[in-house]
Parts: structure tokens; sequence; C-alpha cells
């Protein structure tokens, strides 16, 4: 029996399905995962694991590349099974039409049919996983889904609470220094009045409290703070049904020293609640 029980996703299914959108989508999710690990090295991978102390969630991908080594499967996941593992199989499938269209779309030849058809290939492989598909624990057809539908169907069904939700950040900058290039959302502060030009704030940053009263109680930041607000709750669960995994939202000032930090902070306030990956950086806050 094993110390540390391991949670073993094992991801299998036809060529063209889906399933390096699959591993991607549990790489996401914090899973340690390998494409096309000969299955008889499984129970090696979980040992190293456990020494090592870390890898407690493991996304594997069997399939039929591992030609013979295929048959030896099903005894190894009872073993890990046996072990105390958590270990669920995922299946996934797509018609033969679906498949076939794919494949002429990528203009890839199947795997198991190198200088046949790509409809012999597929034959071959039904049969070769046959076993595994009858053990799966489940089954995603993928023939009508998108990899965005296909990456948030696996990381509801495998991800822990929170881990699929896009990582969101909100950046405060200056525009004296340039836009920030990963900025996917970019909102300019430079309507409201600069504290730099009082003598009493100049010196401080945003995080100051004299500082942030004054821009929050600046005409105007309050009905703009509730309309990003209002935009960044709308869109933030849309980002995530796309299976964007990173967003940040860019707030920017003259010197990115004071208004936009204020702001930033104020909306890393409101929102914090609601979306718990929520993080701000401040880019130029140290910079003269």
């Amino acid at each position: 029996m094993s110390d540390v029980s391991k949670r073993i996703v094992v991801l299998t299914g036809m060529s063209g399905s889906g399933k390096s959108t699959a591993i991607r989508a549990l790489e996401d999710a914090g899973y340690f995962c390998i494409d096309n690990l000969p299955v008889l090295l499984v129970p090696r991978l979980t040992e190293l694991a456990e020494l090592a102390g870390s890898a407690t969630r493991l996304g594997l991908v069997i399939d039929a590349r591992e030609g013979t080594m295929l048959a030896e499967a099903p005894r190894v996941l009872a073993d890990l099974r046996r072990e105390g593992h958590q270990v669920a199989v995922l299946f996934l499938d797509a018609s033969d039409e679906s498949l076939q269209r794919r494949f002429s779309e990528t203009r890839r030849r199947h795997p198991l049919a190198p200088e046949g058809t790509v409809a012999e290939g597929l034959q071959r492989e039904r049969q070769m996983l046959r076993e595994l598909r009858l053990m799966a624990d489940q089954i995603i057809d993928t023939s009508a889904l998108t990899v965005h539908d296909l990456k948030r169907d696996v990381q509801v069904r495998f991800a822990e609470k929170g881990q699929g939700e896009p990582s969101l950040t909100l950046l405060s900058f200056g525009y004296r220094y340039g836009v920030p290039p990963q900025a996917d959302l970019m909102l300019d502060l430079r309507f409201l009045p600069n504290p730099f030009f009082v003598p009493e704030l100049k010196g401080l940053t945003g995080l100051d409290p004299k500082v942030s009263r004054y821009v929050l109680q600046a005409d105007g930041a309050s009905e703009f703070l509730a309309r990003v607000q209002s935009l960044c709750e709308f869109l933030f669960p849309r980002y995530q049904r796309e299976g964007k995994a990173y967003l940040t939202v860019a707030l920017g000032c003259t010197g990115g020293k004071h208004r936009s930090v204020a702001l930033v902070e104020e909306l890393l306030r409101r929102l914090g609640t609601d979306f718990p990956r929520i993080r701000a950086e401040h880019r130029d806050i140290d910079k003269e």
C-alpha cells in the first residue's frame, strides 16, 4: 500500500479526438502530465513522485502508440488502484466521420496506417483500445466540441475548486513608460486629478491611505469604479468558459504611482471575494 495516495487521470482514446487539448487542460489545473509514457513505467513514476514528495496529481496519456505494451494497461491500472491510488480513466472518442475530417484538415497520417487510409487506421485503433474503453470511468464524445468546450469539460470534471478559473491580474502602469504588452483590457485613468501636483502627496504612492482617499473621492472615480467592477463581473466568467487561462486588466495613469495604484487596490478589494485567483501588480510604482 502506498503511503501517499495520488490522483491519477489516465487519458486515452482515438487519435484526433482531442487528447492533446485534454492533457493541457489537466496541466493548467495543476496536474503533472506526461504524454505517451510507456505503461510499464507508470508504477515507477508514482514511486519517484512519492520520493520527491510532490506531484500528488498525475495526468497520463496512454493510447495506441503503446503498441503491444497496451495490453498491459488494464493490469497496471488495477495494480495502482490496489495500492490505494485514485485512478480515473477518461476515454475521448469521436465519430469516424469527425476523425477523418480532422486528419484531412491537418494533413496528418493515422499512426496505425502510415501507408494505408485513415479509415483503416481508425478500425485498427478501435480494436486496440477496446479494453481501455470498456474500463473507462468517463467517456467524452468530442465530435461536436470545440477545443474550448473540451478544455472546460475536462477541468470541470477533474480540477479542484478554483483551479479551472483563469488567473486574473489587475495591473497598474504609467503611460510614460509604455503600455504593457500583456494587457487584455486597458483603461486610461488620466481623466482623474493627479496627486503628483499636490505637494504633500507627490512623494507618496497610491498604497498610502492619504493618496487613496484623494483619488477615490475625486469627481467621477466612484462611478468609474462601479462601471469597471460591473464590466469585470460580466467578462470574467465568460473568459473562463472560453478556456482563457490568464487575464490582465491594466489601469494606467501618467507615472504609474498614484491614481492607477489606488484604483487597482480598490478593485482588488471589491472583486477579491468573488474571484479568489485575482492579484494586483504595480509595474511602475518604484520608478521616478
